[in-house]
């Protein structure tokens, strides 16, 4: 059988099953064939054939795509006639294939002899971005040769015509509400993580947004308002919330967007999303790569009596009122020049936020990374010509403020900074060109980080780029069909692209399902570096980390840069001293819920980024604390670690770095052995003096200050998605911290420990535990299931090593094996301990998930509906989230604990080393301008 004829069978088969269109192609193989039917004049499948290679190809370094630009190159030459595509035909598609063989082929035909071709090609070169090395040095090399046209596009490029020869953004644009849920919208809403596997497949994994009935609501509202967007919103909560999940804009943009080539399939650009209380941060950047829209809409306020104070509920909360309303069906229109939303002519919100002279480049381009190659472009085509660069795209926003000391966040992006005209050092609210050290991908994103390098014709990895690791945790639990056919195409993928992948596509080393965020925690060997991660939990504790939609971390990938603002930081310290029963988890919790106590429900942490000085706390066990803050909602985190503390990470770096090495990991560019000698120069730094490890300047400006009182943590303290409170918009919020004693005995159905909220501490811990339970009562049982599934590959060799192992599998009823893993996902657990593979499992969800309608404690970092565990028809599953060992013993008892019995159980055991800093960690600065300085 042909390879078009088993085409035909998947396009019926996708047809008859899922009522989707054909698959867009990216085989080689395939399309020779088709374009084979094509030549064929008489063939009976030329109509079609014609049809996908037109309108069906994936475009950018896709094989499909080499074959499409080769033989849309032989038709402007005119040794092939087709009829129905022309030489002016095959240009235009040509110019929208956006880079790779395509640039080649416009580059051959622009920079040859034949005029009748030269011309009319240089003016489609004159519109691309995405030209990489190769290309930029063809059209130098002809530029110093004496070729007219090669001067003649640079001089294009030098002025950007790419770019200001696009439409500009209309002025008004009408909207048409759809509020897709109340309350925080969490990614998994538009992007479920159990449907991971399709994201690829833009139009399949469109079927999972929200759901079937939301999506045919949609689609009558585009229809009866024809001249409006449907704005997607989260009525009195956050549009976003948990991850940046480009699948997610995607499919907003599927149903509601708007196609951003007519020739390349299932591509949908500039969606609008709105929420009462805006946009989360990561998710917001996201919106940005597609040239999306995203509005704060500040449509509930807090009431307040007649003498101005906040009306509050019996519970203390904020009483909210409308100041206008979104119901579903109403038409607004945004004014993108005046920066208002109106409903008629009623001003209704400033939402000038959404439309910075940036934001609206974003909006011109179709999305933030044809803005970045744009740049790059234009100032390479300035330093060819000698010229210097017109000041085309929107100057860069740089506040330098005079006499104010720096942040740590503003230390690391002044030292990252790229092009920066500035001589002074600059503040939050800067906007700037950063690179990029340290780059993630994980592998339910990675396939879209893969489609995006290829869209944007990436090779390679950027030389600027330190280190980049692709991870198999995601689907780590169950290599089934599924992971089998996805997982193995991505690692080839990433590890020819020049990534450090945790599958061999040689099959030389083993398979290491490592958490992703536990591995760049350890190949992060710069305090003062940045890191990009395909994931919220993006968030080492050294350095400076930010999770990011795939695009993003392509962009990264091909370029080892990232454009964004220098963010406000809010100051976290801590006063008192840890009570020995109580852990670390157990301080993070606290510190979320002190912090809205302080603040009077404002959450000041969200869109910001927390300097918590950790002090003494090793890089692994402060990571509880940075990766935390993703559902505190803020937008990074950085750990203050005195020098001793960070040159023990360091050399804790330097050790699972080597281990990977030993495995036989590294590249053929010896990334992670120069990872190893870049960790050795920063040790060295800290040693001598010379740059001692980071900590802001003592007369930094935060936005808000919080101290954290230790004294007051006494009892286990559990965050609740608070699944039966009677305002929905209060529910699954991570803002509900509650003591173990509020619980009163409730009873639990599973327990998990695992995720990259836990490190070696807890694995020993666990084991700790279970002798201190079999020495009180002869021996240990489980009254409901306990799962556990270390992080890293690492730990479980260094328990075993260590004899922890032994008492873990003793008591386990399950463990893993690597001969034969688990080819389906569990769906009915007994109550035993089973031990799974190291990996994401149950807090990822997208593989395996608790029992619908159990109540799970766990020890992973969402609760968001339907994440761990799903709603029976009888009653709400809701996955509490707690601390190591409060989940063991409830798991034990099949109940959340007594205090007296929690304390028995924890006793002797060193829960954490954590002990706050004695005094302000902050320094003085080494310099503060004397004037200030803001350039808009």
């Amino acid at each position: 059988m042909s390879l078009y004829s088993e085409y035909l069978a998947e396009i019926e088969t996708r047809k008859a099953e899922l009522g989707l269109h054909p698959k867009p192609i990216d085989s080689a193989d395939l399309l020779s064939e088709i374009i084979a039917q094509i030549r064929d004049t008489s063939n009976e499948h030329r109509e079609d054939s014609l049809k996908f290679f037109i309108y069906n190809t994936l475009p950018g370094t896709t094989s499909a795509a080499g074959v499409k630009a080769t033989f849309l190159k032989e038709i402007v030459l005119g040794e092939e006639k087709v009829d129905e595509i022309t030489p002016e035909f095959a240009l235009e598609l040509l110019s929208h294939m956006k880079g790779g063989p395509s640039v080649e082929v416009l580059l051959d035909l622009a920079l040859s002899d034949n005029e009748a071709v030269a011309k009319p090609a240089a003016e489609v070169v004159k519109t691309q971005v995405y030209l990489y090395e190769a290309d930029t040095e063809r059209l130098e090399a002809s530029f110093n040769a004496g070729n007219a046209i090669a001067k003649d596009i640079l001089e294009s490029y030098a002025k950007a015509e790419f770019f200001t020869k696009l439409p500009d953004v209309p002025e008004k644009i009408d909207v048409v509400t759809y509020i897709a849920a109340e309350g925080d919208i969490s990614t998994d809403l538009l992007s479920p993580g159990n449907q991971a596997h399709s994201r690829a497949d833009r139009e399949l994994h469109g079927q999972c947004m929200i759901t079937p009935k939301a999506q045919q609501e949609i689609v009558e509202l585009g229809k009866k308002h024809p001249n409006a967007k449907v704005m997607l919103i989260a009525e009195k909560g956050t549009m976003g919330v948990g991850s940046s999940r480009m699948s997610g804009v995607n499919n907003v943009a599927l149903w509601a967007g708007e196609a951003a080539s007519p020739y390349i399939p299932f591509v949908n650009k500039a969606p609008v999303v709105a929420g009462t209380n805006g946009i989360a941060p990561i998710f917001l950047t996201t919106v940005d790569v597609t040239g999306g829209i995203g509005l704060d809409l500040k449509n509930w306020v807090k009431k307040t009596d007649a003498n101005g104070e906040v009306v509050r509920d019996a519970n203390g909360d904020p009483v909210l009122e409308e100041a206008y309303s979104v119901a579903t069906g109403t038409v607004l229109t945004i004014d993108t020049k005046a920066k208002k939303l109106f409903n008629g002519s009623e001003e209704l919100a400033d939402i000038s936020s959404a439309f910075t002279p940036q934001k609206m480049e974003f909006m011109k381009a179709g999305g933030s990374y044809a803005v970045t190659f744009g740049k790059q472009l234009q100032t390479f085509a300035a330093k060819v010509l000698g010229t210097d660069v017109p000041e085309v795209y929107a100057r860069s926003k740089e506040v330098s403020v005079a006499n104010q000391g720096l942040t740590a966040v503003e230390k690391i992006f002044n030292r990252n900074a790229v092009g920066v005209k500035s001589e002074t050092p600059l503040h939050a609210g800067s906007d700037v060109r950063v690179k990029v050290n340290i780059v993630g991908s994980q592998d339910t994103t990675g396939p879209m980080t893969c489609q995006e390098l290829e869209s944007m014709a990436a090779s390679t990895i950027s030389p600027l780029v330190d280190g980049a690791y692709q991870s198999g945790c995601h689907t780590a639990s169950v290599w089934d069909k599924k992971a089998q056919a996805n997982i193995p195409k991505l690692m080839s993928f990433m590890n020819n692209f020049g990534v450090i992948t945790a599958r061999d596509p040689k099959g030389v080393y083993h398979a290491m399902t490592d958490v992703i965020h536990k591995v760049l925690n350890d190949i992060t060997v710069d305090d003062r570096a940045i890191i990009i991660g395909g994931d919220s939990h993006t968030r080492m504790s050294k350095g400076v980390a930010f999770g990011a939609d795939s695009g993003t971390v392509a962009v990264a990938l091909a370029t080892g840069e990232a454009a964004m603002p220098i963010p406000e930081s809010v100051k976290v310290t801590f006063k008192g001293g840890m009570k020995s029963h109580m852990d670390f988890r157990d301080v993070v919790h606290a510190t979320q819920a002190q912090m809205l106590k302080q603040f009077g429900g404002e959450n000041v942490f969200q869109g910001r980024v927390i300097e918590v000085q950790i002090g003494t706390l090793l890089a692994d066990q402060a990571f509880t604390f940075t990766d935390w803050t993703a559902e505190m909602k803020a937008k990074a985190s950085i750990c203050i670690s005195n020098d001793e503390t960070m040159i023990a990470s360091l050399e804790l770096a330097k050790t699972r770095i080597k281990i990977m090495i030993d495995k036989g990991m590294d590249n053929d560019a010896n990334m992670l052995q120069g990872l190893i000698d870049l960790a050795d120069k920063r040790i060295a730094e800290i040693k001598s003096g010379e740059e001692p490890a980071l900590a802001p300047d003592d007369n930094a400006k935060y936005y808000a200050e919080v101290v954290v009182d230790l004294d007051q943590i006494d009892e286990p303290m559990i965050a609740d998605p608070d699944v039966n409170n009677d305002d929905v918009s209060k529910r699954y919020t991570h803002d509900v911290i509650r003591p173990v004693s509020f619980y009163d005995g409730k009873t639990v159905d599973l327990a998990f420990v695992g995720s990259c909220m836990v490190h070696k501490g807890d694995m020993q811990i666990i084991a700790q535990m279970l002798r201190n339970l079999e020495k009180q009562n002869g021996s240990v049982s489980f009254n409901v299931p306990l799962v556990v599934a270390p992080p890293t590959y690492n730990i479980v060799d260094e328990l075993k090593a260590e004899g922890d192992w032994d008492i873990l599998t003793k008591y386990a009823g399950f463990e893993f094996n690597d001969d034969k893993p688990k080819e389906s996902a569990r769906t009915k657990y007994d109550n035993i301990m089973y031990l799974e593979r190291p990996g994401c499992n149950l807090c990822m969800g997208n593989q395996e998930k608790a029992e619908p309608g159990d109540t799970v404690i766990a020890t992973s970092t969402r609760l968001f509906q339907g994440r761990v565990v799903a709603d029976s028809n009888e009653k709400k599953g809701e996955s509490l989230l707690g601390s190591t060992p409060l989940v063991v013993l409830s798991a034990v008892l099949g109940r959340f604990p007594t205090m007296d019995e929690y304390k028995a159980a924890v006793e002797g055991i060193n829960l954490t080393d954590f002990a706050p800093p004695a005094e302000d960690m902050a320094v003085a600065p080494k310099f503060t301008p004397d004037v200030a300085i803001q350039n808009v």
